[in-house]
């Protein structure tokens, strides 16, 4: 078995507030058909690194042991955001390469202005280039441009990335029958259905369209577990049109939501997730005496705070 590699300088500094709560929700969208609906407070693990963030980069931070981390996200990307953070805390280079060479010539938008204070170098591509960011040759030209670095993928999901998301299924034994959380990149689903005992499931509600994430989820799990591991679906129909992408009847129903539980909702991940659940609760998807766990992976964004709907091209 390969030696651990050293902790970062600070790493165990951070504190993170593990296990994260799990805190029952009274809801009459969901009593009234049996079901308790409880809410898993990742959103409170660590200001800075909330949520699958922290999970999700912590095990990437371990395995590159204080190195410089090259990553990549959207103008908007809260990973991008984490990373930024982890490094002014924990004192390593990053570099962030972001989606849109356009970016480069207008001034930084809250997110983005956010990971340069934080110390990032940010590089932006154009979106050819970006989609082709796994290909060597690409990668090459990156590490040579920013010199040798960890290479952490979009969202943070690779196999270690997976392999950390286990412990919160593990947090979640006889607690709950499902455990439901929004899913982008596939990594947190990976881990949280392995993590998971025999007997419960974890439901995944992708945020981008097209229908392309079983075959992520199911890469990730052979490369970080070899196989399956764990019980685990999908659900595509509350992608409210895509990444980035809310209406007025989703940013509605965050808002009562808010008003009910006294919950800040985000509302690219965590409001749709929300809402796909009580659908769900009303279309029996759940057996009376079912409790569903839904996974609170961060809060709002406090580069942008909530408003009008939001388009994927003005992310």
């Amino acid at each position: 078995m390969p030696a651990t590699p050293p902790r970062p300088p600070g790493l165990s500094r951070l504190q993170p507030a593990l296990p994260s709560p799990l805190q029952p929700a009274e809801d009459d969208r969901f009593g009234r058909h049996g079901v308790q609906l409880l809410l898993k407070r990742d959103d409170l693990i660590h200001p800075d690194l909330p949520g699958n963030k922290w999970r999700k980069l912590a095990p990437n931070l371990l395995a590159a042991a204080g190195r410089p981390v090259l990553t990549f996200g959207g103008a908007y990307s809260n990973h991008l955001r984490a990373t930024a953070a982890a490094g002014r805390l924990l004192g390593f280079r990053t570099v962030g390469v972001v989606r849109g060479d356009e970016l480069a010539h207008r001034p930084l938008n809250p997110s983005l202005a956010q990971c340069a204070a934080d110390g990032m170098r940010l590089h932006f591509v154009d979106r050819r280039t970006y989609r082709a960011k796994a290909d060597p040759q690409v990668l090459a030209g990156l590490l040579s441009a920013h010199g040798e670095c960890e290479v952490i993928p979009e969202g943070g999901s690779n196999a270690l990335a997976a392999q950390g998301c286990t412990e919160l299924g593990r947090e979640l034994h006889g607690r709950a029958a499902v455990a439901a959380v929004a899913c982008g990149t596939g990594g947190t689903l990976a881990g949280l259905a392995a993590g998971l005992a025999p007997g419960q499931r974890a439901l995944g509600i992708p945020v981008l369209r097209g229908g392309f994430l079983g075959d992520t989820v199911r890469d990730l799990q052979r490369e970080a577990f070899g196989g399956p591991a764990g019980a685990w679906s999908l659900d595509d129909r509350f992608h409210f049109g895509g990444y980035a992408r809310t209406t007025v009847a989703l940013h509605a129903f965050a808002d009562d939501f808010e008003d009910r539980h006294g919950l800040p909702v985000e509302r690219l991940y965590v409001a749709k997730l929300l809402y796909a659940l009580t659908v769900l609760a009303e279309e029996g998807a759940f057996p009376a005496g079912t409790a569903v766990a839904a996974v609170i992976t961060g809060g709002p964004d406090p580069a942008e705070p909530p408003g009008a709907p939001q388009s994927a091209s003005s992310r």
